[in-house]
């Protein structure tokens, strides 16, 4: 197994006044030729919102797109018709395909938003745009690993144009437990979302991201109450 670990400290940071986003992969203004993907994981900003405020309009193409809120909720509009407010505990997929524009706003006018932006780059091209979004139950992932996405529409989650599979847990202290790769080959992006949390011997910390490659399986120790998300992807 080899892994590579990124300290949520190293990562870009973006300040707007509007916005805040930490980017653990080159994006935008932040470029850093030795972090612009882990295998198909293209992008995975950590965005702040301020209360009324948001991205206008604007236009992705060939992208897999996935949007996990954190905190307040979401308001998300697009050249399809969909109009539709995500919160946490929904999970957004936008398959970019052939093209769609659309716009993100903080829904509230006395709160900030929080969510993560994901892209992993799909396994066909120029497919017909779709939009979907799901809403999952919290205490599905209380100590165990919940599946949010995956490439099959018929398994648990939503699903992308690739062999990908998304998982988060919430784990009590001590709690432990094992993950197995899902294709071989594939590697997996660990994302701290709070707390403290060793994989195999390697601390972690809120915010800390971890590059997992070459490996079969590997353990999850809680070290504190602990949230994580891991995200599965091919390498090539």
């Amino acid at each position: 197994m080899k892994t590579i670990l990124h300290k949520a400290d190293t990562r870009g940071d973006a300040n707007h006044g509007w916005l805040h986003s930490r980017h653990t992969f080159s994006f935008a203004n932040y470029f850093d030729p030795e972090r612009m993907n882990f295998g198909a994981l293209r992008v995975l900003n950590d965005d702040n919102v301020d209360a009324g405020m948001g991205f206008g309009t604007h236009r992705h193409d060939n992208m897999e797109i996935i949007s996990i809120p954190l905190q307040g909720d979401l308001e998300h509009k697009d050249s399809m018709g969909n109009k539709t407010v995500i919160k946490n505990g929904d999970v957004q997929i936008m398959s970019a395909g052939t093209g769609i524009s659309h716009s993100e706003y903080n829904a509230n006018a006395d709160k900030p938003v929080k969510f993560l932006q994901i892209w992993v780059v799909p396994n066909m091209r120029n497919v017909t745009p779709r939009y979907d979004q799901i809403s999952l139950n919290l205490e599905d992932r209380h100590n165990k690993l919940q599946q949010i996405l995956s490439p099959n529409p018929e398994d648990a989650g939503v699903w992308i144009h690739q062999n990908a599979w998304f998982h988060l847990g919430k784990f009590d202290k001590g709690f432990q437990t094992e993950y197995t790769v899902k294709e071989k080959g594939n590697g997996v992006y660990a994302f701290i979302l709070s707390g403290e949390f060793s994989i195999n011997d390697q601390k972690m910390n809120a915010r800390d991201g971890l590059g997992i490659i070459e490996f079969d399986n590997f353990k999850i120790t809680a070290d504190t109450e602990a949230e994580i998300l891991l995200m599965e992807v091919p390498m090539t």
